[in-house]
């Protein structure tokens, strides 16, 4: 009778799990036949993608920060990002520019218009900056100064943005917006996108540094690529990181190196004290620079100012043409008020 039960117990047992089991299958299947296949396009991933240690991405930064000193011609394109909440970008003509860079931090840059008419012109001897703003009118015409190290408040133009309003009334604050954003200019902005600061990895620094992967979906920049092409390109992040305390650490800098053919710096972003994205700066079209065949550089660059609401595209004219490695006069790099503009102490209003 126990063997019985038993047997019974069992078989309803197994007869419960094939009704589940079945259950389950009839349910995969309705399940199944509401799906198809499809082919989607989606950008390729370019590859091979090139292996590289922490200390190679270290050398390339540090191959490109030996160069001392550049002077050359440049074209430069502004662009005013203030109106970006409202979907809109003001782009304004090419300009030219005659710049000289030198380490450590110094710059003199003139930025021209059509019939050589100077819109701006400014300079730093690595401590100090001085900015003329030539153009705009006499709200905006002055000679600026202040220091590098220093963080001012943008000289904005009151002006709340309002997408709903007119478009002529658009024009008049993307005009006020623009002038202000010239104001804002400042030169260590160009000398740290166009001579990259080395990277010190050596005991005693205390700076970390940390390698990671990312990958970013492009532009297909190949000579043979098709117009409006897309493609995923891979890449080594290197940080650059300062302890902070309490096992806490800042970043200071993110080096971006494309991984596509040779092991190349891409891009470079730097952040503030509370992390925010100050500087974001692409490089694009190596060339080689000079007389000799000594560095080869990005000829075209473009510095995006997040907090400033401003990009700049610069792009190299020759660079062959370039001088390199030039020793230059202290003087070169510190601006008269030769215009006799109202001038601004930024140190002087700040306090």
């Amino acid at each position: 009778m126990n063997v019985s039960n038993s047997f019974r117990a069992g078989a309803r047992k197994r007869y419960a799990l094939a009704l589940v089991l079945g259950l389950v299958s009839l349910v995969g299947a309705s399940g199944c036949s509401r799906f198809y296949k499809s082919k989607v396009t989606v950008p390729p991933l370019l590859a091979p993608l090139k292996e590289a240690a922490p200390g190679e991405l270290i050398e390339v930064v540090n191959r490109m920060a030996q160069v001392r000193s550049l002077r050359g011609k440049i074209d430069i394109q502004f662009l005013d990002t203030s109106f970006a909440q409202c979907g809109i970008t003001e782009k304004y003509r090419t300009a030219e520019g005659d710049v000289i860079l030198q380490r450590d931090g110094k710059i003199y840059l003139v930025i021209q218009g059509p019939f050589s008419v100077k819109i701006a012109e400014m300079t730093s001897d690595g401590e100090r900056f001085r900015v003329a703003v030539l153009q705009g009118g006499d709200k905006w015409q002055r000679f600026l100064k202040g220091t590098n190290t220093a963080t001012y408040q943008r000289i904005d133009s009151g002006a709340e943005i309002d997408c709903g309003k007119g478009d002529q009334k658009k024009t008049e604050q993307m005009q006020q917006r623009a002038a202000s954003a010239f104001s804002g200019l400042r030169p260590q902005h160009f000398t740290d996108a166009l001579l990259v600061r080395p990277v010190n990895a050596a005991a005693g620094t205390n700076l970390i540094y940390t390698r990671s992967e990312a990958f970013a979906e492009d532009i297909d920049t190949r000579p043979n690529a098709k117009k409006g092409a897309r493609v995923v390109r891979g890449y080594y992040q290197l940080d650059e990181l300062a302890p902070d305390g309490d096992g806490r650490a800042r970043l200071l800098r993110r080096f971006w190196f494309d991984r596509y053919g040779e092991i190349s710096l891409a891009r470079l972003q730097t952040f503030g004290e509370r992390g925010e994205l100050t500087t974001d700066v692409t490089y694009r079209n190596p060339k080689i620079f000079g007389e000799t065949t000594k560095y080869t550089l990005p000829a075209d660059i473009e510095i995006t100012r997040p907090q400033d609401r401003y990009s700049l595209r610069i792009s190299y004219q020759v660079p062959e043409a370039v001088k390199v490695d030039q020793q230059w006069s202290p003087d070169v790099f510190v601006l008269e008020n030769k215009s006799s503009l109202p001038e601004v102490d930024l140190d002087a209003v700040k306090k």
